[in-house]
């Protein structure tokens, strides 16, 4: 099995906690890779998954752009992208 296609199974998982596209709030306050601080509570996107789900990328509206690393017990799952 290739790994493009083991990671499109994962994608495609309806029960995967986690997953690209995701809306999510974080539970904790983060820094993004700016330096600003994105307070508890604030919601987002997840845009990227590091290390099967050890971490996301996860992009905020405010301030306009804004990219954060976190990790999934700093996140909770707000709605699912339709594939």
């Amino acid at each position: 099995m290739s790994v493009d296609f083991s990671y499109l199974l994962r994608k495609e998982d309806p029960g995967a906690a986690l997953r690209d596209l995701d809306d999510v709030a974080v539970l904790a306050p983060v820094v993004t890779d700016d330096g600003d601080t994105i307070p508890a509570g604030t919601e987002g996107t997840i845009v990227g998954v590091w290390k099967d789900g050890e971490a996301f990328f996860v992009e905020f509206a405010e301030p306009e752009g804004a990219l954060a690393t976190v990790r999934p017990i700093d996140l909770r799952r707000t709605g699912r992208h339709a594939s």
